[in-house]
């Protein structure tokens, strides 16, 4: 059986040490691909940013705050593992410097704010051959014209497209596309479902035994 290395939730930008930004990412997606994998007889390993979900107790867990620890978290288990399954929602930008305490609120605010490096990105440039790498793509009116330019830019072998109706909710619509831009599956339900037929779906195109890896 493979090990699955699952990236999950948020991940937090700090303007300072008590603001920061974020997304609404949940994590439910994660832990669902988790409980299925985990069912499937797979190892799992879940690099979490900040979440109030559960993970399941067969799991090992790492949990990061930012970005950037979720990045070097998985780069130091990117060895060990057979593929990727990236649904995390990591903060694309972050301050350029982080302010010492806590910024007065009389001075008001302006961002000056850079780009975070890529996580999945990262990982398929370092992957060894053989590993693989599924990515998740929110966008907001469901136009897979943008995740079908990451799953080149990326390097990924499947992309799993979603819509805003997925945030924090326990119900998802997925469509999910292969190097070559096909539409190979879609589903919508519970996270729970959506999650056990994503799985099946890799299972059954040899991904997870890494005939399509990258």
């Amino acid at each position: 059986m493979a090990h699955l290395l699952i990236t999950a939730g948020p991940t937090r930008a700090y303007l300072d040490d008590v603001r920061y930004l974020t997304n609404a990412s949940s994590g439910r997606m994660a832990a669902a691909i988790a409980r299925a994998a985990v069912a499937a007889g797979h190892r799992v390993t879940v690099v979490s940013g900040p979440v109030s979900v559960r993970y399941p107790r067969e799991a090992t867990v790492v949990p990061v705050i930012t970005t950037a620890e979720m990045l070097t978290a998985c780069l130091e288990r990117l060895p060990a593992v057979t593929g990727v399954i990236a649904t995390a929602a990591p903060c694309d930008f972050e301050p350029a410097s982080r302010a010492a305490g806590k910024l007065p609120r009389q001075r008001g605010l302006s961002l000056d704010l850079k780009p975070t490096r890529d996580v999945i990105a990262t990982l398929a440039r370092r992957a060894s051959p053989g590993q693989w790498m599924v990515a998740f793509a929110l966008e907001p009116d469901g136009n897979p014209a943008r995740a079908l330019e990451k799953i080149t830019a990326k390097r990924c072998d499947l992309i799993v497209l979603n819509d805003l109706s997925a945030l924090n909710s326990t119900t998802t619509a997925v469509s999910v596309y292969d190097r070559q831009h096909r539409l190979v599956g879609s589903r919508k339900g519970s996270k729970a479902a959506v999650a056990r037929w994503l799985l099946r779906h890799i299972d059954r195109r040899q991904v997870v035994d890494g005939a399509d890896g990258s």
